[in-house]
């Protein structure tokens, strides 16, 4: 591929056609969250499996209620995890707890709050005249039938994912096994975040922000750095290209002299599949593969951009590598843009709604690609079109979160 610049959907096109196959591996159940489901979670019987009580109180014949009687004899208790009871007489009750199978031969129940119980008597009374027909029952299968799914595969898995597993008796799941990823800064310029840098120097930073957002992605990803010294770059990233699946450089692939990245990874026969892209910010991304399939990102150094080309390439490239669907939110613009490069825009806004019950996206300029505060105080990224220059309010376009909004 020559050296011009590609379109945003020709670099979708390219991360497509290299995806990874990735290995499917049995997990515990408990060290699961987080991970991408390689199952389906399949109902091993009705949800709920019986006929369920849903409030304490009593259980009655509805018919024995429409005919008027309002006070009942209780005949004995239903608890949660006792086997069903029978009613043996119709103008009788059995006293009923959340949870419980619901007795044979009624078909509604009242909670206690509706009821006076007298203890000497043991008898009821209803106290409401107006009770709804198989109230307070969840019924069997209600909620899903057995055979059915309940969570397909690729779904990330949360809480309730490990709620649903437990239930339906799956102590070990079939997961996606991540990609062994490295995140390598290059730069003589960066020093630890621990130091106090001199007034030339930076502390290392983008490196950490994508390490948490591939965390939240599942993904534990190591830290490694690279000096800006060709023969030193050439010897450490060979070592690191043994050792991982995906390398993402932060830095290095600009024009500057020092940007050796490229001439590399060229050099350790990685295959470039594009280098800059007609977008602002970020145009610099590089992105390449080897031999053995490892997966060779190259982030612009700028913190703004590397954030963005995270945002929009990589995790696009790790859904499709899990065969996860895109699911595009899109937004209205909460007030005219201009931009007038061809170039597709990456802009910063925050994310509203109205009382029309519209996602509204109120864009938030900054200070350029290298005002990494500004991120601070947006929800996530518009993404205009290129071969336009005027965005008006109301208009729609897709909008890429980064932060769990409202």
């Amino acid at each position: 591929m020559n050296n011009t610049f590609i379109t945003y959907e020709n670099a979708l096109s390219i991360l497509v056609e290299n995806t990874s196959v990735l290995p499917i591996q049995l997990r515990e159940i408990e060290n699961c969250i987080g991970a991408y489901l390689a199952e389906d979670l399949i109902a091993d019987r009705p949800f709920p499996p019986f006929n369920r009580v849903t409030m304490d109180g009593i259980a009655i014949v509805y018919e024995q209620f429409k005919k008027g009687q309002r006070e009942f004899l209780i005949e004995e208790i239903a608890a949660a995890g006792t086997s069903q009871k029978t009613l043996k007489d119709n103008q009788n009750c059995i006293e009923v707890m959340t949870g419980a199978v619901l007795p044979k031969g009624v078909d509604t129940v009242i909670r206690y709050e509706d009821l006076s119980i007298n203890e000497v008597t043991n008898t009821v009374t209803i106290n409401i005249d107006v009770l709804k027909f198989k109230q307070n029952i969840h019924f069997k299968g209600m909620d899903i039938a057995e055979g059915n799914v309940i969570v397909s595969k690729g779904k990330q898995i949360s809480s309730a994912e490990i709620n649903i597993a437990a239930t339906i008796g799956k102590a070990e799941l079939k997961i996606t096994e991540l990609p062994k990823t490295v995140i390598i800064s290059t730069g003589d310029e960066l020093v630890p975040i621990e130091e106090v840098p001199e007034l030339h120097q930076i502390r290392k930073s983008n490196v950490y922000g994508i390490q948490a957002t591939l965390k939240e992605w599942g993904i534990n990803a190591e830290l490694e750095h690279v000096a800006d010294h060709k023969e030193e770059m050439i010897k450490a990233i060979a070592n690191l290209l043994d050792s991982f699946d995906v390398l993402i450089f932060t830095g290095g692939v600009s024009k500057g002299k020092f940007d050796y990245l490229p001439e590399v990874l060229q050099e350790l026969k990685v295959q470039k599949h594009f280098h800059k892209i007609q977008q602002r910010p970020g145009k610099p991304f590089w992105f390449g593969t080897n031999e053995a399939g490892k997966k060779i990102f190259a982030l612009p150094g700028n913190p703004v951009s590397s954030f963005v080309c995270t945002y929009i390439y990589i995790q696009y490239w790790l859904k499709k590598s899990l065969g996860l669907q895109e699911n595009t939110l899109y937004v209205k613009l909460k007030k005219d843009i201009q931009f007038k490069p061809n170039l597709v825009y990456f802009l910063e806004a925050t994310l509203e709604s109205n009382a029309q019950g519209n996602l509204v996206a109120n864009p938030i300029k900054g200070n350029g690609s290298g005002d990494f505060t500004n991120l601070t105080h947006t929800d996530g990224l518009l993404i205009l079109p290129q071969h336009k220059s005027e965005f008006k309010k109301g208009e729609v376009y897709p909008f890429v979160r980064f932060r769990n909004i409202f």
